[in-house]
């Protein structure tokens, strides 16, 4: 299955892919939607309840920064491990890769 269709690919019954972009800097804020990008970084990131990863892309000479936040805490920490070896990626590659997690 994608890893943009995965039913653990969410938070709170919301799908968390593809993240919401945020401006880090770079030539200028282009607003960016969707699967856009390189991924350059990837971190985990735990906050109260929530377990989650942070992204930072590259896209048209600018820096992003996106949250993906995960009910399923395996899961979260099994994508943290794929994307680890995935910099340099694109964003569109990433979420069609085919996922073999049990749901």
């Amino acid at each position: 299955m994608e890893l943009r269709k995965h039913p653990f690919m969410s938070f709170r019954g919301r799908p968390n892919w593809p993240p919401r972009w945020v401006w880090l800097g770079g030539k200028a804020n282009e607003r960016p939607t969707g699967e856009v990008g390189v991924l350059k970084e990837v971190s985990r990131y735990s906050l109260l309840s929530s377990d989650g990863l942070t992204l930072v892309i590259e896209h048209n000479g600018s820096a992003y920064m996106g949250l993906l936040l995960f009910d399923n805490f395996p899961f979260s920490r099994h994508i943290h491990e794929l994307l680890r070896g995935l910099k340099d990626h694109s964003i569109v590659e990433i979420g069609s890769l085919d996922i073999n997690y049990p749901t």
